[in-house]
């Protein structure tokens, strides 16, 4: 017979001090699987996932394909019982700036009821979230589980369609849980029911063989940098709304987003006004939006006076749920050569591309999720939210199980600035998604296969 819910709590209560001290150790690993960076860490943190599960009662195997290893531990299910799919990810983003982090970011910290450092809340809390829920059962698990915690999600998976292939079998199962993504607030559960799709891309434009005088030939010649700023125009009309042809579009979920709390935690300045039309939600949602990452041009302080030949851009196209990321990048591809100006030459080459997804979260497994997240939350119902980032490869689990209901949830708030300088896990919250998981799996275990 399964735990109780109080017995649950108590266990939960019980294991968290280990928990988070394994969280700790995870933290201090700066497994990055970016080029450039020392993979010899992100070797470490897959042994040390390895161990955590082994230490659960799991038969664990760090396994690869073309990337970085994951680990992937399973659990045979009880006679009857369901068997649950348990994702995270235990590779980080790199650090960035050290002078913008107020800590170490390798060196965990708490602050004001909050846990810092780099991977703390994106996605290594997501690993200790499903092992502290394991650790609350102990011998009395009620499902079976198959924990698949990934070593290159933040570098954009690229070896994981091989690895669910060729483990598909390994990790079929009736729900899936993929912890990696929020909740509404401080003291609001959600399910992520829809996601953003990406294409990456460049564009570079060319007007000249080598740069030339600006003074001989300026006011005659197009210089390139003029070029590519007027066609990064051409994206957005004078309200923010993306100009392409061929994007789709849809409607959010019902909640909205207050303009002050988005402002606020976006940080955007005094007197800068927001771009694009509709509910907020609908803008970061279920809309396309166009941002220019990154230009290649001269510095300012090291540039001559001379006309710029080429220049190049990186664009970040975030797709609505419904549509293909194939179709958008023949869509960005065609905006392009038809706007750029003055006869320039223009390249579009694709970084990466990934698909959004919508869930339909309806069924008796996101019944047991939304009854366990209210249960952890003492009373508050969660909500139904989209996400504007993107992770195509729920896509991907779609495909290949589409009889397994996809929970996506996740241990970050708006306040965990995941990517960003001061990454940061709110403990209280983390509490709760450990209990939450916890009777999640207590609560799949009633429904039975």
């Amino acid at each position: 017979m399964s735990l109780t819910e109080d017995e649950l709590r108590a266990a939960i209560t019980r294991e968290l001090p280990g928990v988070r001290a394994d969280l700790e150790r995870l933290v201090r690993i700066p497994g990055i699987a970016f080029d450039g960076f020392d993979h010899s860490h992100v070797e470490r943190s897959a042994e040390a996932v390895a161990e955590l599960l082994r230490g659960c009662g799991l038969e664990v195997q760090i396994v690869r394909g073309a990337g970085q290893p994951a680990v992937i531990g399973r659990k045979a299910a009880p006679e009857g019982a369901p068997t649950v799919l348990l994702y995270a990810h235990h590779d980080v983003q790199p650090a960035g700036d050290p002078a913008l982090w107020t800590s170490d970011p390798f060196e965990p910290v708490e602050r004001d009821g909050r846990l810092y450092g780099r991977g703390a809340a994106d996605d290594k809390a997501g690993v200790m979230a499903h092992v502290a829920a394991l650790r609350a059962f102990g011998d009395e698990l009620p499902v079976g589980v198959v924990l698949f915690v990934e070593g290159e999600e933040e570098f954009g998976s690229d070896s994981l369609d091989e690895l669910l292939e060729t483990h598909k079998e390994t990790l079929r199962s009736d729900v899936i849980v993929i912890a990696d993504s929020g909740n509404w607030d401080i003291g609001v559960p959600a399910l992520t029911t829809s996601l953003r799709g990406l294409v990456n891309c460049f564009v570079e434009v060319s007007t000249l063989s080598n740069a030339v005088h600006s003074g001989m030939f300026g006011g005659a010649v197009p210089d390139a940098l003029t070029v590519l700023a007027r066609l990064i125009a051409t994206l957005h009309d004078e309200n923010g709304e993306v100009l392409v042809d061929g994007l789709a579009r849809r409607e959010a979920a019902t909640v909205d987003y207050p303009e002050d709390r988005f402002r606020h935690e976006a940080g955007v300045l005094d007197g800068v006004k927001l771009i694009g039309q509709g509910r907020l939600t609908d803008r970061i949602w279920t809309k396309p939006s166009i941002s220019v990452l990154g230009i290649d041009a001269p510095k300012t302080s090291e540039a001559p006076n001379a006309l710029v030949p080429r220049a190049k851009a990186k664009l970040s196209v975030r797709l609505a749920p419904g549509d293909d990321w194939n179709s958008a990048y023949a869509a960005i591809r065609a905006h392009v050569e038809k706007f750029v100006p003055w006869g320039a030459h223009v390249e579009v080459t694709l970084e990466s591309g990934g698909e959004p997804c919508v869930i339909d979260a309806t069924g008796p497994a996101y019944d047991a999720a939304r009854a366990a997240f209210q249960q952890a939350w003492d009373g508050v119902a969660p909500v139904d939210m989209g996400v504007g980032g993107s992770i195509p490869f729920i896509a991907t689990f779609q495909e290949l199980f589409p009889e397994a209901a996809i929970l996506v949830t996740g241990v970050e708030d708006p306040y965990a600035g995941a990517h960003g300088p001061n990454e940061s896990l709110h403990l209280g919250e983390f509490a709760r998604v450990c209990l939450a998981e916890a009777l999640l799996l207590r609560n799949v275990a009633a429904l039975g296969r």
